[in-house]
């Protein structure tokens, strides 16, 4: 799934740490890097916010189908 102008990053992190199942990011080289963990959060993140206050666009894997419910909800509704 591709989120795209996530501009509360802190909500987007809580709904993240609310998901029961694993969360992972897709770079752009194809690799994945789990969001649950606060290091992955940190380190993978951290390029995108270099001059960006917002994130203009995610891809991530959802493997839960109510955490991929909770993050499209999180997108409606931000």
């Amino acid at each position: 799934m591709k989120l795209t102008n996530i501009k509360d990053t802190e909500a987007f992190f809580k709904v993240i740490d609310s998901c029961t199942g694993t969360v992972e990011l897709v770079t752009g080289e194809g690799d994945r890097l789990n969001l649950k963990s606060k290091l992955s959060q940190f380190v993978s993140l951290a390029n995108i916010f270099k001059a960006e206050e917002s994130i203009p666009e995610l891809e991530i894997i959802a493997y839960e189908p109510d955490d991929a419910k909770k993050l499209l909800e999180f997108m409606i509704n931000q």
